[in-house]
């Protein structure tokens, strides 16, 4: 075999491997969108009451094992992500699918007028609820209309 062609083999093998390990996933149904976008609405609703039991139940367990309490958590959520804390308006964009699984696109606009986008992350738990895994916040560049 030619060296060329050992080389197509491999990548073959490889992909039919990394196809058998990671199975793909199926596009979230219309209610799982409807839960994404309920999550994400009852935890900001929580940060505006300063309802931290509230807004950490939503926490995935792997959130809850980084932030141990409900304090901890809300601790972290006011010093790194303010404009998620106390955002002035949301609106809701596209569920994405992201390295680890469903992920929604919520506009935020803070405090101080500036946007921001947040890619909130979701887990699906054993008893078929979802919840947040995950938020990353980047400074939305749009220009206003």
């Amino acid at each position: 075999m030619r060296v060329p062609a050992l080389i197509t083999a491999l990548a073959v093998a490889a992909t039919i491997t990394a196809s058998a390990i990671a199975p793909a996933r199926a596009e979230p149904s219309a209610d799982d969108r409807a839960a994404f976008k309920a999550l994400v609405q009852q935890q900001l609703d929580a940060f505006r009451r300063d309802d931290a039991a509230g807004a950490y139940s939503h926490a995935a367990p792997g959130i809850r094992q980084m932030f141990p309490s409900p304090d901890v958590f809300m601790t972290m959520v006011r010093q790194a992500y303010p404009p998620v804390y106390r955002s002035q308006s949301v609106a809701f964009g596209e569920v994405v699918d992201g390295p680890l699984g469903p992920m929604e696109k919520v506009y935020l606009t803070a405090s101080d007028g500036s946007g921001w986008i947040a890619l909130y992350s979701f887990q699906k738990q054993a008893d078929g609820t979802w919840k947040i895994s995950g938020c990353q916040l980047l400074k939305d560049e749009a220009p206003t209309i």
